[in-house]
């Protein structure tokens, strides 16, 4: 029997165990989306109790709590931070095979070196503990601990980014913190309060939004504010990526209906979406950004907790409908008039995984190491298996060794463990293919290839090392 999550922790063979320790471990950290809080960092923010920075808007850990028969209460209710815990200890123990019982295990040891397992039993005395240690972990102090050299925020197009700014100009700050534009908000024509951040918009540019000229000549200018405090890329939530093409008559009389405030039909809809979304990335083709598309989720799904708690509170499920004959007549379209910028496909249903590899090989070219990429197993998905399953398919039907690896898209300082965890499923990934002889035992090659998914590839990608 091995050892409970010891040294070679998800490492089956020796060519694992080599590739990992010898060279995946060492590698620093690009943290290229993510939801950590730029203010909290600047701030260098203490947590108080092990409460704080582990369930505090984790949605991750209350869903298996509900699931788990917890009361709110001690979920997101007023129950004390130790009552909390505790009804976490609880959950966790009962969490076989799910990668929150490896996540939480993983920044217990590496954060707080605790390497007994969390349990009912002993969890108050594992809470005083990680509380003692939190006394001298700032949120700095992690990022420096966990080797993390960049991070991209998710940043609103109307954020003034003075937080960036600050944290540019601190000599203190070892860690590069640069915004990454999210323009969603912009997208959702349909949303009830569409026209009061259009105000927003209107009120950070200076300029008044009375076509849908003037919205993308805003946007425009958001995006150049952007790229001059270092942003590189943006990021999109889409229902799917869909393509609905209509004339730009159509589009100004869609836009004006809605200034208007009528409601648009779901064609209309959609027909707005795929001109925004192809203006963005002409726009992001000519700055060099690169395009983040996430999609496949269906939110929101439980409308009495919805109203009591908000979004991003652990009621959204896999949607199954993402059609890809669409995603590739929108790539299409870009690429036809010279306009397709590096992009980065990640679907939240694994179903999808074959069709966004062969339909993003498509597009390759202009010299570029895998201009398009499937992105790493995302959200529901980020576990042992869907990792594999990731790394497979892009293995089977493109090019792994391209691949820009692992991200956090996370709330907590504490994920950067995901990093570890996927990189010893990427290592043991490339070690059973060289043990069963499907690969050469090629050292060069074999530790160029993990350390560029590890790091490089994002960095280069990115165009970090410029």
């Amino acid at each position: 029997m091995k050892e409970f999550m010891g040294k070679d922790f998800l490492l089956s063979n020796e060519t694992a165990k080599h590739l990992y320790h010898d060279y995946a471990a060492k590698m620093p950290i690009i943290d290229y989306h993510c939801h950590i809080s730029q203010k909290e960092i600047y701030e260098n923010r203490k947590f108080s109790t092990i409460t704080e920075v582990w369930l505090g808007g984790d949605h991750y850990k209350w869903r298996q709590m509900r699931a788990n028969g917890i009361d709110e209460k001690y979920i997101t209710g007023d129950a004390s931070d130790l009552e909390k815990f505790k009804a976490w200890a609880k959950t966790l123990s009962h969490l076989i095979g799910n990668p929150l019982y490896h996540w939480s295990h993983l920044e217990l040891q590496r954060y707080f070196g605790i390497y007994e397992p969390l349990t009912e039993d002993n969890a108050e005395e594992i809470f005083n503990k990680c509380n003692e240690v939190l006394k001298t972990l700032t949120v700095r102090k992690i990022l420096e601990d966990s080797h993390v050299t960049i991070i991209c925020t998710t940043d609103d197009p109307a954020d003034d980014l003075a937080i960036h700014k600050l944290l540019a100009e601190d000599k203190t700050m070892k860690t590069k913190i640069v915004p990454c534009f999210r323009p969603d908000k912009a997208n959702n024509i349909e949303k009830v309060d569409y026209l009061d951040y259009l105000a927003k918009l209107e009120k950070v540019s200076g300029k008044k939004i009375a076509s849908f000229k003037d919205l993308c000549d805003v946007i425009d200018s958001r995006i150049d504010f952007f790229g001059s405090m270092g942003c590189k890329a943006s990021d999109h939530a889409l229902e799917y990526v869909m393509y609905e093409p209509a004339s730009e008559e159509e589009i100004e009389k869609i836009f004006a209906k809605r200034l208007s405030g009528e409601c648009i039909t779901r064609k209309e809809e959609l027909q707005f979406k795929t001109a925004f979304m192809r203006h963005l990335g002409s726009v992001y083709a000519r700055k060099g950004w690169a395009m983040q598309l996430h999609y496949g989720c269906k939110r929101d799904n439980n409308k009495a907790m919805f109203d009591k708690l908000g979004p991003d509170t652990g009621f959204d499920t896999i949607n199954n409908y993402a059609p890809s004959s669409q995603m590739a007549d929108f790539l299409n379209s870009l690429n036809v008039e010279g306009n397709l910028p590096r992009t980065i496909i990640y679907s939240l249903n694994p179903a999808d995984n074959a069709a966004i590899v062969t339909t993003i090989n498509c597009f390759q070219g202009d010299g570029i190491r895998g201009k398009l990429q499937q992105g790493s197993a995302w959200w529901f998905n980020d576990h042992k298996i869907g990792m594999q399953e990731q790394m497979q398919t892009l293995a089977n039907d493109g090019m792994l060794a391209n691949f820009v690896g692992m991200l956090t898209d996370s709330r907590s300082f504490l994920s950067y463990t995901r990093h570890e965890y996927f990189r010893r499923i990427l290592c043991d990934f490339i070690g059973t293919l060289v043990e069963n002889g499907e690969y050469p035992n090629d050292e060069k090659l074999l530790k160029e290839i993990v350390e560029d998914i590890s790091y490089n590839n994002a960095v280069n990608y990115l165009g970090f090392n410029d």
